[in-house]
């Protein structure tokens, strides 16, 4: 059968409003639009707001007072009803019963409408291939997200990102095209355009050399598509050079949102501070934090920044108290008060015994000043001092000369990705029959840029799954 693809995705459940604006979130549903409801005599009629099944932080919409207890027997036959239609649509029961919010309006793609071509990435929660779509011979990416679906938190967990993708629109994020599974499936893929490169794999080549206009370039989409993120109330928290993917036409986007939450102010819970990738996480996450926002994406986008400009990753701790001493080393510790302020719980463990001054200008002393600045400002040991993507972006770093290049101006490379550059290692390190020293070991042969193939030449039309991972190696 062929592939529907999501602009031409059906509406499984009429009663739903979809025109809601993208961002959201939430489905509206007219309750004398259903059949469980009867509509009032006068003009006016209920709606209640599905909320989503994912822990999505936000507002939830609430039911008039009166006749309460008629309204949430209505309610359930409402949400059984909309199972029964999304299970008749192909969807699987164990999804729409846990997730059902974040397949609202689409219907499950065909997994035979795909040819798995190669294995281009792998994370901890999830693998990516490249494969061609049989009827319109286009490549695409498929990842498959690794879950439990006979536990109702592991597809909430799951559902979350593909509530996320969902609700973000915006050229320098990755587009979610549409589901692969099948009522009796127990598996998941997501499908996605191919992007032929990603940064860590750009960086490991070292016959490419990147300007600083196509760094200009290169950061200022990744700014962007962050600052779309944070506007609609996400947060990525794994920004680093794998995940941020890049095609022919020099545009960069943002993928892999298998660590993202909804950042609220109302309604806060705790949330986990085993996010982010170590050379990239920020240092109130590694003193364990369970109350931040959206600045720890800034202080990993720093770290792609300062990784862009000399050629390697900065922060390249083995440990995490390594990694937060390294962080004290290059940008300094925090002044006492933040220390008394934030009572964060690995506070008194970490805290130096004598304060550490940056030296984070004389140690990129060879970079324009205005790039220094703002490395400076994203690498702030205070959240608050990070600003915003929004501030980052009216930066002077990108008003003054060079200016970014457009990026179809950006040269064509070969194919490159993180795990094209891991395998390069793997084989060099056989070659002067060394051993493998980790993962988190990258060494660099280049200065400032370099791309890694986004596919990997192993054959999967024999398997008989489906899988789709962001290119990235997903958080510690």
């Amino acid at each position: 059968m062929g592939c529907v693809s999501s602009k031409q995705a059906v509406s499984v459940t009429p009663a739903l409003d979809y025109s809601a604006r993208s961002g959201s979130g939430r489905a509206r549903v007219g309750l004398d639009q259903h059949p469980c409801f009867k509509k009032n005599g006068d003009h006016h009629h209920h709606q209640v707001v599905v909320s989503c099944g994912a822990s999505e932080l936000g507002e939830s919409g609430r039911a008039p007072s009166s006749n309460g207890e008629s309204l949430s027997f209505r309610l359930r036959n409402l949400h059984k009803y909309i199972e029964g239609e999304q299970v008749a649509a192909g969807w699987p029961a164990w999804l729409s019963a846990v997730a059902g919010e974040a397949i609202h309006g689409w219907v499950p793609l065909k997994a035979d409408a795909f040819e798995k071509l190669e294995k281009i990435g792998q994370g901890t929660y999830s693998s990516v291939f490249r494969a061609r779509e049989a009827e319109t011979e286009r490549i695409v990416a498929l990842k498959k997200v690794r879950f439990d679906n006979f536990e109702p938190e592991s597809v909430r967990f799951m559902a979350r990102e593909i509530l996320i993708l969902r609700r973000l629109d915006h050229p320098n994020i990755m587009k979610l095209d549409g589901l692969i599974t099948s009522r009796l499936s127990c598996s998941m893929y997501l499908v996605f355009e191919y992007m032929e490169h990603d940064i860590t794999g750009l960086l490991s080549c070292p016959d490419v050399r990147f300007s600083e206009a196509q760094i200009k370039c290169y950061m200022k989409q990744l700014i962007s598509g962050l600052d779309h993120c944070h506007s609609k109330g996400v947060m990525h928290r794994d920004i680093k050079g794998s995940n941020l993917l890049v095609n022919n036409e020099g545009i960069l986007k943002v993928g892999d949102f298998g660590l993202a939450n909804f950042c609220t102010f109302r309604h806060r819970q705790p949330l986990t501070s085993r996010v982010v990738t170590l050379w990239y996480r920020p240092p109130e996450l590694l003193l364990g934090s369970t109350d931040y926002g959206a600045s720890v994406d800034l202080w990993s986008v720093g770290c792609v920044f300062a990784e862009l400009l000399l050629g390697k990753p900065i922060l390249q701790g083995r440990t995490e108290v390594e990694q937060l001493h390294k962080i004290f080393k290059l940008c300094g510790s925090p002044p006492d008060e933040y220390w008394k302020k934030s009572k964060l719980p690995h506070a008194t463990l970490f805290k130096p015994q004598q304060p550490y001054d940056s030296c984070l200008r004389e140690t990129f002393k060879d970079l324009p000043t205005t790039a220094v600045n703002l490395i400076k400002t994203l690498l702030s040991v205070e959240p608050y001092k990070r600003g915003t993507a929004a501030s980052a972006l009216a930066s002077e770093y990108f008003s003054t000369k060079p200016y970014p290049c457009d990026p179809s101006s950006l040269p064509k490379y070969p194919p490159s990705k993180e795990i094209d550059a891991k395998n390069r290692e793997e084989a060099r390190r056989k070659k002067i029959g060394g051993r493998g020293h980790g993962t988190e070991t990258r060494k660099c042969t280049r200065k400032p840029c370099g791309i890694t193939k986004l596919a990997a030449e192993v054959s999967l039309s024999h398997g008989h799954t489906c899988t789709l991972a962001h290119t990235g190696v997903c958080g510690s």
